[in-house]
């Protein structure tokens, strides 16, 4: 929806792509438009999403960086740090896809 004047628009889903493993409520997009039609939607740098699922971090290899696969409000898998639970909201980058930190 347009802030400004409340119109709704919808996109065709080749337009988002990738994007739409981050797209929840109230989220602000940046859409560029070429001769009235929508060509490009850019996501801000950050999203703030909920881990829905995400298995208990077995304890052991604690000397390197040690993940386990988390699914996100969306639907997304991505890889989060052991003391992430489920329930929990996390901040991820849109341009890699990759865990950022607690929001």
């Amino acid at each position: 929806m347009d802030p400004e004047t409340y119109d709704t628009i919808t996109l065709q889903e080749n337009l988002i792509g990738d994007a739409k493993d981050y797209f929840v409520e109230n989220l602000s997009v940046q859409v560029l438009y070429a001769e009235g039609k929508p060509v490009q939607v850019e996501l801000p740098a950050s999203v703030s999403l909920k881990v829905v699922e995400s298995p208990e971090g077995v304890r052991g290899d604690t000397a390197s960086n040690v993940t386990k696969p988390a699914k996100l409000e969306t639907g997304k898998t991505i890889n989060v740090p052991l003391f992430i639970k489920e329930g929990e909201t996390i901040k991820i980058d849109t341009r890699t896809g990759a865990y950022m930190g607690r929001a």
